[in-house]
């Protein structure tokens, strides 16, 4: 009896210790960011920055990150951290830490065109710039000067909104690590250099529309709705981006889609559908890197709700609901913080419209340049959302873990029997 214990014993010791080495290694996610800074006397300011901001207590259960600190010197003379809101600064703080562990050979082996990498801001839902494509930076590399670079990948990014990679400071279990840059990196829409209690920009919103012509009908909907006053406060904010359908549109709704038969909270989910948090100039839409954007309506509704696909096609921008696919047909304004694009479709949502038929585009009048072009000219993210870049990482490592805990209990298995 003793000897057969013993065998038993002797071959699943080695499963034993294989499950607790696997484990041992994968479970490191307790950072002590603060911690891991505190040897490093010119990182103290960044370092009381993260404690400030309790952006160091949300890193505490990340287990992969690389952090990008910004010395002292840099820090001390630069001014834009003085008159700015906490909550503010605290967003800035989170667009240094990128949500993927990066060695130092990873900073070199970047194209010069760049690869995105999510930032901790995307975990925000305060502001929906976070889910959008200003959520993430732009790391790029220059062979010739040996540099590596981190910036905003907005095109019209105000600085500073970029800053070079000067030395690695630290890597930790192959889950974090450390990096100096020379600068702030702060994100598209914010303005540091002012308070929040800025005066406000004292736009029109409906007479801007009216101004435009041929949108009558949908400066009629806002004024009833009451939803202007709503659009006008966030100007104040990251500033907000408006489609407008023409009147022709709204004449080429079908009978399917009867918009003035819907209650009134819908009316105002639908026109809070054609409104995005953020300003974006013509240019930024055209070269828009995340094409699934949240709007208005997805901030009262919920994440990943009423959410329109963006995209470049045949030289348009293009929008698609999942059921209606409008084109821009025109800037009605173009004053920031605040942009008006007159478009051929009233974009309705498939949360509401798409249970007829959620795989037909909506529409019987003439069709517009972009809803007219066959499938094959439009890429496959236009019509299928793609996930962000961080949740195909977490489904990769997910997948990563199930298959290598498998193997071991394979191995495991073989050893026992053999």
């Amino acid at each position: 009896m003793a000897i057969t214990i013993s065998l038993l014993i002797s071959h699943f010791t080695p499963i034993i210790s294989l499950y607790l080495l696997f484990h041992t290694t994968t479970t490191i996610s307790a950072v002590n960011i603060t911690h891991l800074l505190s040897p490093f006397p010119d990182l103290s300011d960044f370092s009381a920055l993260l404690s400030a901001t309790t952006v160091a207590a949300a890193l505490s259960h990340r287990s992969s990150l690389t952090l990008l600190a910004v010395p002292n010197s840099f820090l001390r003379s630069s001014s834009l951290l003085r008159p700015s809101p906490p909550s503010n600064i605290a967003d800035v703080i989170r667009y240094h830490v990128l949500l993927q562990y990066l060695t130092p050979n990873d900073l070199t082996g970047f194209s010069p065109s760049g690869k995105l990498v999510p930032t901790l801001f995307l975990t925000t839902s305060r502001d929906s710039r976070a889910t959008s494509n200003l959520g993430y930076v732009n790391v790029t590399y220059d062979g010739q000067t040996n540099t590596t670079t981190v910036s905003s990948p907005a095109a019209y990014s105000q600085p500073p909104n970029s800053a070079t990679v000067i030395s690695v400071i630290k890597t930790l279990n192959h889950n974090v690590s450390i990096f100096s840059v020379n600068s702030l990196i702060v994100p598209y829409g914010f303005d540091l250099l002012t308070s929040e209690t800025r005066p406000p920009l004292g736009l029109n919103i409906t007479k801007a529309i009216t101004d435009g012509h041929n949108f009558n009908v949908a400066a009629s909907m806002l004024a009833a709705s009451g939803v202007v006053q709503e659009f006008e406060s966030d100007e104040n904010g990251a500033g907000i981006t408006m489609f407008v359908p023409t009147d022709d549109a709204f004449a080429d709704l079908p009978a399917t889609a009867n918009f003035q038969s819907l209650p009134a909270d819908k009316k105002a989910d639908v026109l809070r559908f054609h409104v995005l948090h953020s300003y974006y100039p013509l240019g930024s839409l055209q070269s828009i890197v995340n094409p699934v954007q949240p709007t208005l309506a997805t901030e009262d509704k919920g994440a990943g709700m009423f959410t329109l696909n963006i995209s470049r096609v045949n030289g348009s921008v293009a929008i698609n609901t999942g059921i209606v696919i409008a084109s821009v047909t025109q800037t009605v304004l173009d004053q920031n913080p605040v942009a008006i694009f007159g478009i051929s479709r009233v974009l309705l949502p498939k949360e509401i419209f798409g249970k007829n038929d959620e795989n037909a585009p909506v529409g019987n009048g003439a069709p517009s340049p972009v809803s007219s072009s066959s499938p094959g000219d439009f890429p496959p993210e236009f019509f299928v959302p793609s996930s962000p870049p961080a949740n195909r990482e977490e489904l990769h490592s997910s997948a990563t873990v199930r298959c290598v805990n498998f193997v071991v209990f394979c191995t495991g298995l073989l050893y026992v029997f053999v």
